[in-house]
């Protein structure tokens, strides 16, 4: 497979080519008309437009050989800078393995540019705050889970969460203090959750939680209830013990929706019941949906 780069300086490489042949077809064809002008006794004046033809034509083809030159030098170029990239990699893989002596097989190299592409692929799925996996990776496993709920069987519940008092902590102390609230909130969600859960930052000081088969509503509502107590506890930051709550909204599967989209957004409305209600973690139910789509008082 070729680079990006090099696969588009090559189309355009041929793309010139191609105009450069119709130029000098077009001069031909202009060329012979002349010749059989001048048999046949061409006027001045159309001796003149064919001459003003011709060196249009010929300025067209001045114009393709520079693009073309500047085309090969880029081709030139991108080859050397690959070749000298390559011999970068090389060097740099036998210091780090404290080799002197060439890789032996070019599938050294491949399998170590595998395992940095697979590391990259791993970090844009994960918080850069946090750590935890980001909503795309949440996304992907709450589609592979929902798959497996409905050939198994299986219930699943997702845990919109939202961290009440944050705001204050970030405008007194600052976003660096706040960060490091959201990480270590992130890093108690991580230890309570089962390796077939997940965690997510969602968004700002949003996080969700999937339980996949947790096995009935008094699991789904002991587990939110000690994620709430998990979170509520004193994080201590520079000698400071700073506090902060959740407000929890869950979503079951599938009562509350047979889509991603559908269990996140009604978590997220029974999260704001939550808010408003300050009595612990509620769970979904379309009497909440109807109340806030009306502007009523949900308490």
């Amino acid at each position: 497979m070729r680079p990006p780069l090099l696969e588009a300086a090559l189309e355009k490489n041929h793309s010139v080519r191609a105009r450069m042949e119709s130029c000098i077809t077009g001069l031909s064809s202009v060329n012979e008309s002349m010749r059989e002008g001048i048999k046949t006794g061409y006027t001045f004046q159309e001796m003149e437009k064919a001459l003003a033809q011709n060196e249009s034509v010929e300025d067209r083809i001045q114009e393709c050989m520079g693009d073309l030159c500047a085309v090969n030098t880029a081709l030139a170029q991108e080859i050397s800078d690959h070749s000298q990239l390559n011999r970068e990699l090389v060097n740099t893989l036998q210091k780090l393995s404290g080799k002197k002596a060439p890789l032996p097989h070019l599938q050294d190299i491949w399998e170590i540019a595998h395992e940095v592409v697979k590391e990259t692929k791993k970090r844009t799925l994960t918080d850069l705050v946090t750590g935890i996996p980001n909503r795309e990776l949440f996304h992907d496993r709450l589609e592979q889970a929902l798959a497996l709920a409905k050939r198994h069987d299986w219930d699943l519940a997702v845990m919109f969460i939202d961290l009440d008092r944050f705001k204050p902590i970030n405008d007194t102390y600052g976003h660096a203090v706040g960060d490091r609230v959201l990480k270590m909130v992130a890093q108690r969600l991580d230890m309570e959750a089962r390796s077939e859960d997940t965690i997510c930052r969602y968004g700002g000081d949003e996080f969700l939680y999937l339980l996949v088969n947790p096995q009935g509503t008094e699991n789904i509502q002991r587990i939110a209830h000690k994620v709430s107590s998990l979170i509520s506890s004193a994080v201590v930051i520079n000698d400071r013990d700073l506090t902060v709550d959740s407000s929890i909204g869950i979503a079951v599967y599938p009562e509350n929706g047979t889509s991603g989209a559908e269990l996140i957004a009604n978590a997220d409305t029974a999260m704001y019941r939550a808010k408003e209600a300050g009595t612990g973690p509620v769970f979904f139910d379309e009497s909440i949906r109807t109340k806030f789509k009306l502007g009523l008082d949900v308490t």
